[in-house]
C-alpha cells in the first residue's frame, strides 16, 4: 500500500511518543517536523533521524497529505484550519478544540473541503480497551446500567517541565483528562445524551515543583475538580471525577457495570492493562486481551488507522465526530455547573468499527 507523507508540527513533550510509535506503522513517512521553536524541531529531527522543516514548508509540501498536530490545545483549531487551507487532512493532540464552538467551526471547513479531521485519544484502539468492547458487544454484562470513570491527582505541576498552558483557559482535568475516559465510554456505550455536574477551582494558584521552573507561581483560570454525571443514549448513566486537586484516592479508572456482571476496564490513558469480568453470583477473573496493541505506547495508531482509511476510502476511527462529541460533552460539565442546570448533547456520533486486527501489515477490520 502506498505510503502517507505525513508533517508534524509542535515539537513538545508528547512529540517523542508519537514520533517512536509512527515507526511501528509501515503505512506513514514522516517528511517533517516544524516548531515556531525551530531549536526543538531540530533536536527532534536528530533525535529521530527525519527531517526538521519550517511550518510554512509543510504546508508547501505536495506529498504531506496528514499534518498531525502537536501543539498545545489553544492553537489546536487554529493550526488545523491552517492545514485545511492548505488542502491537508489533520490529525491534533487532544482535545480537538478548547471550546464547542471552535471544534465546530473546525469540523464545518473540513467538511466544506472534502477532508478528513481526526484527533487523540487512539487509546480506545489499544488491546485492552478493543478486548473490554469486545465483552460489552457480546452481551456478557447484560443490559447496560452504568459505570464510574475516575482520574484524580495532585496536578501536572508535579512532573511537567512547563505546565502553565494546564492552568489556562483549554486546560484542566476534564478537557486534559476527561478525552481518554470519555472516548472510551464512547467506544463501549455510544453517544452521551445528558450532562450534569460541578466544576470548581480550590486553588486560585499553583506552585511549579518540577524543573527548570521549580517554585514558580502560576495562576489558575480554570476549574480543577470536576464531577458529575452522564446519561448515555443506550440508557446507562456514568459517574465521572476529573481532579488536579486531590492527593491520593483508591478508585480504579473505569468501571463498566451491567444487569449481569461488571468489568474493570483498563486505564484509558494507557492501551493495555488488565481486563476483568464479575459474572453475576461469581467473582472477578481476568480476561484473555484479544485483540493487538496491548503490548506497548502506540500513540500515534489513530494517524495509522487514518492513513490507512484515506487508502482504503473508509471510515477512520479516531474521527472528527467523535472528537467534536467528546469535546460538547467536556464543556457541558462546566456549562451544567455555570446554570444549575442538566445539558442536553446536540451532537450524535457513532460508536467506532471495532479493531481487532493489525494495522502493521495491512489486514484491517472492516
Amino acid at each position: 500500500m502506498e505510503k502517507v507523507g505525513i508533517g508534524i508540527i509542535g515539537c513538545g513533550n508528547i512529540s517523542g511518543a508519537y514520533l517512536k510509535a509512527m515507526a511501528s506503522f509501515p503505512i506513514l513517512d514522516i517528511r517533517g517536523v516544524a516548531d515556531l521553536n525551530r531549536a526543538l524541531a531540530d533536536a527532534k529531527a536528530a533525535e529521530f533521524n527525519v527531517p526538521a522543516k519550517n511550518i510554512d514548508e509543510l504546508f508547501a509540501d505536495p506529498k504531506i497529505e496528514i499534518i498531525v498536530n502537536l501543539t498545545v490545545p489553544k492553537a489546536h483549531v487554529a493550526v488545523g484550519l491552517q492545514a485545511l487551507d492548505a488542502g491537508k487532512h489533520t490529525y491534533s493532540e487532544k482535545p480537538l478544540g478548547i471550546n464547542f464552538a471552535e471544534g465546530k467551526k473546525l469540523a464545518e471547513a473540513a467538511k466544506a473541503k472534502n477532508l478528513r479531521i481526526g484527533a487523540a485519544p487512539d487509546t480506545f484502539l489499544g488491546g485492552g480497551h478493543q478486548t473490554a468492547r469486545t465483552l460489552v458487544d457480546s452481551g456478557v454484562i447484560g443490559q447496560p446500567v452504568g459505570g464510574t470513570a475516575t482520574f484524580m491527582c495532585p496536578g501536572h505541576e508535579r512532573w511537567h517541565p512547563n505546565p502553565a498552558f494546564y492552568y489556562e483557559v483549554g486546560g484542566g482535568p476534564m478537557l486534559d483528562m476527561g478525552p481518554y475516559y470519555i472516548t472510551d465510554l464512547v467506544n463501549l456505550f455510544g453517544p452521551v445524551a445528558q450532562v450534569a455536574g460541578f466544576a470548581v477551582a480550590p486553588r486560585k494558584e499553583r506552585v511549579i515543583t518540577s524543573e527548570p521552573r521549580n517554585g514558580e507561581k502560576i495562576p489558575v483560570h480554570v476549574p480543577t475538580h470536576v464531577a458529575g454525571v452522564m446519561a448515555f443514549a443506550n440508557g446507562a448513566v456514568v459517574q465521572i471525577g476529573m481532579s488536579f486537586d486531590v492527593a491520593g484516592h483508591k478508585h480504579v479508572p473505569l468501571e463498566v457495570y451491567g444487569t449481569e456482571g461488571t468489568l474493570i476496564v483498563p486505564d484509558p490513558n494507557h492501551f493495555g492493562g488488565e481486563v476483568q469480568f464479575f459474572k453475576k453470583g461469581g467473582s472477578f477473573e481476568t480476561q484473555e486481551l484479544t485483540s493487538p496493541y496491548a503490548d506497548g505506547n502506540y500513540r500515534s495508531i489513530g494517524v495509522a488507522d487514518l492513513a490507512h482509511a484515506i487508502r482504503s476510502n473508509r471510515p477512520h476511527r479516531a474521527n472528527g465526530s467523535l472528537a467534536l462529541h467528546v469535546l460538547e460533552v467536556m464543556e457541558a460539565f462546566h456549562t451544567a455547573s455555570e446554570s444549575g442546570r442538566t445539558v442536553t448533547i446536540t451532537t450524535a456520533t457513532e460508536r467506532p468499527a471495532p479493531l481487532s486486527e493489525s494495522l502493521v501489515d495491512g489486514r484491517l477490520a472492516k
